[in-house]
């Protein structure tokens, strides 16, 4: 199964503010984008026929209380992990689906069940899938804002990870975007 990563950043690195905040992703937001308004999420999800996201991003997700015409990811199988959670918050059920195991018997049974390619968000389970050697691409997306703190992307990994054949875009907002395909060494 092919896990991707698709996922913005501050330029130093950070996914959220200390306390989870993400408004700095509106930086720039005045500038018109054109048809790249999206910065490629569109396509990107198209690829996709399942997502794995942590506990976090999926009640971060809650908190933006989306109706269902701002929804994202369509008919996207969600899996949220935690080992904590009984359910998934009331604007989510439906939606996402919790599971509170390890990653790869995950991943086997996605595809067992015939998912050829999981969205893998939220940076403690990134990083989690990094350490399996399970992602095969990410696509960081670096917004023009120096946090200074916050919830970095990436944890403590137990062996490097080679990034290649990078892929950069600069939209008209400044921000960057970087494809990198993954190499475990």
């Amino acid at each position: 199964m092919q896990c991707s990563v698709f996922i913005a950043t501050s330029a130093d690195g950070y996914i959220a503010t200390p306390d989870g905040g993400v408004e700095w992703l509106e930086t720039n937001a005045e500038v018109d984008l054109g048809e790249q308004a999206d910065m490629g999420f569109n396509a990107f999800i198209a690829t996709v026929d399942c997502m794995i996201m942590g506990r976090g991003c999926m009640q971060k997700l809650a908190s933006f209380n989306l109706t269902p015409e701002q929804w994202p990811y369509g008919k996207l199988r969600i899996i949220a992990l935690s080992k904590s959670l009984l359910e998934v918050p009331e604007n989510l059920k439906g939606k996402v689906e919790l599971y509170g195991g390890d990653i790869l018997p995950l991943t086997a049974q996605l595809q067992a069940e015939g998912y050829q390619h999981a969205y893998i968000d939220g940076g403690a389970t990134i990083t989690s899938f990094l350490k399996a050697r399970l992602i095969n691409q990410m696509i960081i997306t670096q917004a023009p804002v120096v946090l200074g703190a916050g919830i970095p992307l990436f944890g403590q990994l137990d062996q490097q990870v080679l990034l290649k054949n990078a892929q950069a875009t600069a939209f008209a907002n400044d921000f960057v975007q970087i494809k990198y395909d993954v190499s475990y060494l």
